[in-house]
């Protein structure tokens, strides 16, 4: 009856077996999404997921997740896109062809060490390359991605995630070396390289070292930093610190 009411009443029923399986959900987490403003409901959600070592059950986990997500979240975007983000195309297990109604609308891969067509002057697509560049010339690039994101990031802040972002990528690359190591091989220290930093010691050159670094104390805060974070910066200790804040 179910082949006659789909229109095709001659199938050989003998090579099916029906059965109702029970589906067991296991716990499922996304890599990230990228999901537009509330208002801007006509623009596409895009699924973010890298993936460097070689699985064979990768995509069936990765188009579970997205429909386990819609089924949860709702989310009112008619459009979406899968963005699969690879070190390199030999990591890639064989695209299953079951999902290929999926492929062509929704899955784009991208492979990072065939990034070719990439703007040199990118600090970014720099440092997406900088996570496949060899041990040997590591070093050196993230030095030039250093000296780039110096020259280019004027928010204290945000440069200073991207230097640390730099930093442990490196530490990614180099795991047998300590942080002090990798910071002395970059000719970096993180938090004294930002601007509020040096402004400070400018001025504590003139006003006076704790003065002129107290005096800089709710810049710190606006930009997020700890206590921790602060005292380390400034070469405080923590209780000079909570008590400057009224903590």
């Amino acid at each position: 009856m179910f082949f006659e009411i789909i229109g095709k009443p001659d199938t050989n029923t003998n090579i099916y077996e029906f059965t109702a399986p029970e589906i067991k959900q296991t716990s499922f987490r996304l890599d990230g999404v990228f999901s537009p403003l509330e208002e801007l409901t006509n623009e596409p959600l895009y699924f973010v997921e890298v993936q460097f070592y070689r699985d064979k059950q990768f995509y069936d986990r990765l188009f579970t997740s997205i429909f386990l997500y819609f089924t949860q979240y709702q989310p009112p975007n008619p459009d979406w896109f899968t963005i699969v983000i690879y070190d390199k195309r030999s990591n890639e297990r064989s695209y299953p062809p079951r999902y290929r109604s999926l492929l062509e609308p929704h899955l784009r891969r991208f492979y990072l060490d065939e990034l070719d067509n990439a703007p040199d002057d990118s600090l970014g697509i720099g440092i997406a390359l900088l996570v496949v560049e060899s041990e040997n010339k590591a070093g050196e690039f993230a030095k030039t991605l250093i000296s780039k994101a110096k020259e280019e990031l004027t928010d204290t802040l945000i440069q200073r995630k991207v230097l640390e972002f730099i930093e442990a990528i490196v530490v990614y690359k180099f795991p047998n070396l300590s942080r002090e190591e990798i910071e002395t091989m970059l000719n970096l220290n993180i938090l004294k390289e930002t601007r509020v930093y040096q402004e400070a010691k400018a001025e504590g050159e003139e006003e006076g070292e704790l003065k002129a670094k107290l005096k800089i104390l709710p810049k710190l805060v606006q930009r997020g930093l700890s206590v921790q974070e602060i005292a380390e910066l400034l070469e405080l200790d923590d209780d000079t610190i909570r008590q400057a804040l009224g903590e």
